[in-house]
């Protein structure tokens, strides 16, 4: 009879894992910096990249947390023991280019040269093969989606670089909310930052900024609905820079853009402890290609 009982239990039922990913680059690297701050002055400039990896990885590791780290070329570079760090301890390695240009700024020639670069040295360093990328800036959108099939020709298997909602900067709002193929099923991949759907208009719920602008239970309700509703899995992001508010601060920057890079850094670290206890949390490629 127990045995009979037993096979009656319905299956368990498995909790929805998010994607917790990071793009590793500087407080100076910004896009919104570009026109204050000039690359060939990236050199000469303070580093804080180390000891915010350093704090993140300290975070992800007390809270059992593995991630994907997509990680700018230029960095790599410079700071390989990081990358070896970051692979040590379990993470996903993946790339967000070289030079932190704008897809929309170069040609077609530069950019497969840059994903090229980015992916040689990321793999040489890390040990590892890269299969992810995501856009500086989320600037693959609907004028150069051929970037995508240039990421597929260099060996990528997905992108995250197409943010389905309306912004001044960057944005593809009629995008689909989910994993789709923008090129056909023959092409790249593409996992999207999550959104939520609400009066027929995508509210973003994945990171950045705007988890440093919004009240931490409006973020964590958004990516709620978002596993409880949608029943999909999440994508959230974020930058070492934000877990660090004595950064050096710019000066002659306009209003917005000040407030958007500034705003709340000192509460990003705990929001983030917040968020790893309250959600389930991978890699980007054991979520998304497991079954690719």
């Amino acid at each position: 009879m127990l045995n009979k009982m037993n096979q009656m239990q319905p299956p368990a039922i498995l909790p929805i894992y998010n994607a917790m990913t990071i793009d590793v680059e500087d407080y100076f690297q910004v896009s919104a910096f570009s026109s204050n701050i000039s690359r060939d002055n990236w050199s000469t400039l303070p580093c804080r990249i180390e000891r915010n990896v350093d704090s993140i990885l300290a975070l992800l590791n007390v809270s059992g947390v593995k991630a994907t780290f997509f990680t700018l070329g230029w960095i790599a570079e410079r700071y390989p023991e990081m990358v070896k760090r970051i692979v040590a301890e379990g993470h996903e390695l993946a790339s967000h280019g070289y030079s932190h240009l704008r897809v929309s700024d170069q040609t077609v020639t530069e950019f497969q040269d840059d994903v090229s670069r980015s992916k040689a040295l990321l793999e040489q360093i890390g040990g590892q093969a890269v299969w992810g990328y995501r856009a500086p800036s989320f600037s693959i959108g609907t004028n150069n989606l051929w970037a995508l099939d240039v990421l597929l020709n260099v060996g990528y298997k997905y992108s995250s670089s197409i943010y389905p909602i309306k912004h001044d900067h960057y944005g593809m709002p009629h995008a689909p909310r989910f994993s789709f193929y923008p090129n056909g099923p023959d092409g790249l991949l593409e996992l999207p930052i999550t959104t939520v759907r609400i009066m027929q208009r995508n509210l973003p719920a994945g990171g950045g900024g705007y988890f440093r602008l919004f009240p931490y239970q409006l973020s964590r309700w958004l990516l709620k609905r978002v596993n409880e509703q949608d029943k999909q899995s999440g994508i959230f992001y974020f930058h070492p820079w934000e877990v660090d508010p004595d950064q050096p601060r710019q000066q002659n920057i306009g209003l917005k853009t000040r407030f958007r890079h500034y705003v709340n850094l000192s509460r990003t670290e705990n929001r983030l402890k917040a968020l790893t206890r309250d959600f389930h949390w991978d890699r980007m490629d054991r979520i998304f290609l497991s079954n690719t």
